[in-house]
């Protein structure tokens, strides 16, 4: 009696340990995204100088509204954590459909 319990409390734990939590992922993903567009947006304008953010101003054809201005760090922000957010949702599903899969109950 005493085994199929501990064996029933193994098997918990070991569910609750392989499962990610994907609104957390979500949230850590989106906020790391959304700071490092901000980050990279503000490091451009700050440093300013001849065609200021060529390249990423280029993010502007898939986030309607992003330049490279202050006004545009901020609404990169916005899109960085939206996108980000639905990456780490999406990595954290297959994962856990993955895990989910291989788990022996």
């Amino acid at each position: 009696m005493a085994s199929e319990i501990e064996q029933l409390e193994r098997d918990l734990i070991q569910t609750a340990i392989i499962r990610l939590r994907s609104r957390v992922f979500a949230m850590v993903f989106g906020m790391l995204c959304g700071t490092g567009l901000f980050v990279a947006t503000a490091w451009l304008v700050i440093r300013k100088g001849l065609n200021v953010g060529l390249h990423l101003n280029l993010l502007s054809n898939y986030f309607p509204g992003y330049s490279v201005t202050w006004p545009g760090a901020f609404i990169g922000f916005f899109y960085g954590a939206l996108f980000g957010a639905f990456i780490g949702w999406s990595v954290a599903w297959v994962y856990n459909q993955i895990a989910h899969e291989r788990s022996p109950s």
